[in-house]
């Protein structure tokens, strides 16, 4: 829901650090490799009950992976680049919940799995559609510049990263955070099934 506004917000700056690295010699997957390694830092450091050190991690994390997709447009985008950066993507999202779960099973337990089987859902609908998309040749006209067929809806990067940062700010309301965004991100799976169907009905 807020990616498109927020990638138009951050894409000059974003785009004058990625000339930057380019001109040092930055690779993209090494910057998709280290910002997944980042984001296990501050998965581990969340679940050792720490989250106000996990949440700078967590930010810088976020922040490499805006730029690994910038570096590679200006260089070489690969399927390899594309294939690490939304797997690694889906790995990191699904650390923190779980982190936040080991850092207090009992409180957290419950509503962590609950945002698991949502991303589940978000996940599968999200490539199962990026999949059909691109068998049939389909292009996206608000994501054009991605490396796959990208269908938003109400639970995108940017509410993720947000639901995030709140459950680190405020880690004794986790539970609410937990169960109100896997509310927003069933509201996507419903949209992405309504437009997965409409879209290959025949």
């Amino acid at each position: 829901m807020l990616d498109r506004a927020l990638t138009a917000l951050i894409h000059r700056p974003l785009q004058s650090l990625a000339q930057r690295l380019v001109a040092w010699g930055a690779q993209a997957d090494a910057l998709t490799l280290t910002g997944f390694a980042l984001g296990m830092a501050a998965a581990l450091a969340i679940a050792l009950g720490w989250p106000m050190w996990g949440l700078p991690l967590l930010l810088a994390s976020r922040l490499l992976d805006g730029l690994d997709g910038a570096v590679a447009r200006l260089t070489q985008p690969t399927d390899r680049g594309a294939f690490l950066d939304i797997t690694l993507d889906f790995l990191f999202y699904a650390s923190i919940p779980l982190a936040f779960a080991v850092a207090d099973p009992a409180a957290n337990a419950l509503p962590a799995a609950v945002l698991l089987a949502a991303f589940i859902g978000t996940g599968s609908s999200f490539l199962a559609f990026a999949v059909l998309a691109e068998r049939r040749g389909l292009k996206s006209e608000v994501y054009p510049t991605k490396g796959l067929f990208y269908l938003g809806g109400l639970a995108e990067a940017s509410e993720t990263l947000i639901c995030f940062v709140l459950m680190c700010l405020w880690p004794q309301h986790f539970a609410w955070w937990a169960y109100g965004f896997a509310v927003l991100c069933g509201l996507s799976i419903i949209g992405r099934l309504v437009a997965g169907w409409r879209t290959f009905r025949v």
